[in-house]
């Protein structure tokens, strides 16, 4: 009889923390030969925060209760990532009520804006508000975000417009990142509208310098931005001020992105990407030339059905050209005051399909795969693959197209970030 293998050779028992069980697998893997990469009958393992198996069933190297610490029965249930909300200016102050009402008695969101609405109105709020208000308030927005499923949310400044409220913005979005189990990332937007007041040519390059010789520089140093955002349109920047943002950002080492094409064609997309922007948002009017442009340098699209459906927009994005062009399309709530108080991401999948046509493998796409990229974090998220952060939402659905076919509810019934249960 040969002699035993040495200990160290011996397999671990339960080299993997958790495993799932008992589930169908929407991977979402890039190049994936079947819709949505699905596996029926699968299984997923975390180890270390991290995905260490996601395969068939059948093909686990062993008994389940031999491999992981926890072995989690899903009861039939599709886990698909976890939902990246990539882009969200979840924390202000106030309400926006009345213009939703004026909306409807036929006034434009640029009348509202030049009447001292919109922004302006949210910064007042906003600055009035304590730290510990906007938190409460903020988290609350948070926490039902993350009832539907999502593991990342990006959140933006914007409703400072000065140095102090601006950074106190950024501040209680990593605050939120610190205190609840769901991954953070943080924009600088203070290039999102003119301060309260400021209405002429001095006035207006005073800001801007604030923005790109202060604001910046010094959330660059405090850590509180991962990247710097610009709202580039004929009633905020221009083209020419955005590129002097882009410019003070790249030179302190953060990633841009931009709110590009919203109301007119500025050529915002086509700017993004001679920026290597990770993301141009909105783009309801990005000519061919943009959208050349993005395919080029890889720059993602983030579609916004919630503002194109309270503003009734009709003018749509081109989603046939940038399907032509291969540009990733991402989806995200653009939870905000005054254009999308969206507080769900599968509401906005729904919404995407219906106004965009997109498909639901698309919508779904959109809301994991693409949107990491969207972040700059397409290697780490958004994919049930190996090395992939272990961020996975639970479904109680027949099939993945679900997620975009219901209006209301939440079929949700887990969530896990980082390889830990809610």
């Amino acid at each position: 009889m040969p002699p035993a293998p040495p200990a160290d050779f011996l397999p671990a028992r339960h080299p993997w923390d958790t495993l799932w069980v008992n589930a169908h697998l929407a991977t979402m893997t890039a190049g994936a030969a079947s819709p949505y990469g699905a596996i029926e009958n699968g299984a997923v393992a975390a180890k270390d925060g991290r995905i260490a198996w996601v395969g068939p069933l059948a093909d686990l190297p062993g008994r389940a209760e031999d491999l992981a610490a926890s072995v989690q029965d899903a009861g039939g249930a599709w886990i698909t990532p976890g939902l990246i909300d990539c882009h969200t200016h979840l924390v202000f102050g106030g309400e926006r009520v009345t213009e939703f009402e004026l909306r409807l008695t036929g006034a434009s969101y640029s009348e509202i804006s030049r009447a001292g609405g919109g922004i302006a109105h949210t910064v007042r709020a906003t600055r009035a508000a304590s730290d510990d208000t906007l938190y409460t308030l903020a988290a609350r927005r948070l926490t039902a975000l993350m009832a539907g499923g999502v593991t990342t949310v990006e959140i933006k400044s914007g409703y400072g417009l000065d140095l102090e409220h601006e950074l106190r913005l950024l501040r209680v979005a990593r605050r939120l990142g610190a205190n609840f189990p769901i991954t953070v990332h943080t924009t600088l937007l203070g290039a999102h509208a003119l301060p309260p007041g400021v209405n002429d040519a001095p006035g207006r390059a005073r800001y801007l310098d604030l923005v790109c010789d202060a604001m910046i520089p010094l959330a660059a140093a405090e850590d509180l931005a991962d990247a710097v955002d610009v709202f580039c349109e004929g009633i905020a920047f221009t083209p020419e001020e955005t590129a002097r943002v882009f410019d003070a950002a790249q030179a302190q080492g953060l990633a841009v992105k931009l709110h590009a094409d919203q109301l007119s064609d500025t050529g915002g997309a086509a700017l993004a990407a001679r920026y290597q922007a990770l993301s141009a948002d909105h783009l309801e009017y990005t000519s061919d030339d943009g959208l050349d442009a993005m395919a080029a340098a890889g720059t993602v699209a983030v579609l916004l059905p919630g503002a194109f459906h309270m503003l009734r927009e009709t003018k749509l994005p081109p989603i046939a050209g940038m399907r032509a062009r291969g540009i990733p399309m991402a989806i995200a709530t653009d939870c905000n005051p005054g254009t999308s108080p969206a507080l769900s991401l599968p509401l906005m999948m729904s919404l995407a399909c219906t106004h965009f046509r997109l498909t639901p493998e698309e919508a779904l796409a959109g809301c994991t795969r693409h949107a990491a990229q969207a972040l700059g974090l397409g290697a780490s998220k958004g994919q049930l693959a190996v090395g992939f952060d272990a961020d996975l939402a639970l479904w109680d659905i027949t099939r993945p197209a679900e997620l975009a076919y219901w209006l209301g509810g939440n079929a949700c019934v887990g969530r896990v970030a980082g390889g830990r249960l809610d």
